[in-house]
């Protein structure tokens, strides 16, 4: 396995269709519907803040985001959104997100998603990745990485913790479940050595 920053032109839709995969239940009430939802992420996917693990093939294996004050994985403005969604429905949708967002803070590198092919789960393509992450981290100059996991994965959250991340916060998402479809994110922080 390999691991890389950045990913070709050709592999967008692949990426846009594990991302949603991974996090389509979560978003699917402010990105849906699933084809518009595909487009828009698919647009916006940003090379810079993707680190790609692939076989010996080339083939993807799995992806972990980041986000930096320049930019995320799934990234894209008002004006990205409303080429998908007409301008009315990219208004209530940034919105909707607004409320997810999170800032990037100085001491911390922010890892803002983490996904795996289905044909390469369990093959340790995630701890690949997380470990990945860290050194990106470290080459950066961080100190710490910080992610944030919600209560309804606690197979995510039990791997992060078997990789050295300590729950520092909880936030409950209150009625705003019934739209995102998870009760509370728990941030999680790794301190590097």
């Amino acid at each position: 396995m390999q691991i890389a920053l950045g990913f070709t032109d050709a592999e967008r839709p692949e990426i846009a269709a594990l991302y949603w995969e991974a996090f389509g239940t979560k978003l699917g009430r402010a990105l849906g519907p699933r084809d518009r939802a595909l487009r828009f992420v698919e647009s916006v996917l940003s090379p810079r803040h993707a680190l790609c693990a692939r076989d010996a093939a080339g083939r993807l294996l799995g992806v972990a985001g980041f986000k930096t004050h320049d930019g995320a994985l799934v990234g894209g403005g008002l004006s990205e959104m409303a080429a998908v969604y007409g301008w009315p429905g990219a208004l209530w949708r940034m919105g909707l997100l607004a409320l997810l967002a999170r800032d990037t803070e100085n001491a911390r590198f922010l890892m803002d998603g983490l996904f795996v092919a289905p044909h390469a789960r369990g093959q340790g393509v995630g701890t690949a990745l997380l470990a990945a992450v860290a050194e990106e981290a470290r080459a950066r100059g961080f100190r710490e990485v910080r992610l944030d996991v919600v209560e309804e994965n606690p197979r995510a959250r039990a791997l992060y913790e078997r990789l050295g991340y300590r729950a520092v916060a909880r936030r409950s998402t209150g009625l705003l479940r019934h739209v995102f479809g998870f009760s509370a994110a728990t941030t999680m922080v790794l301190r590097l050595s």
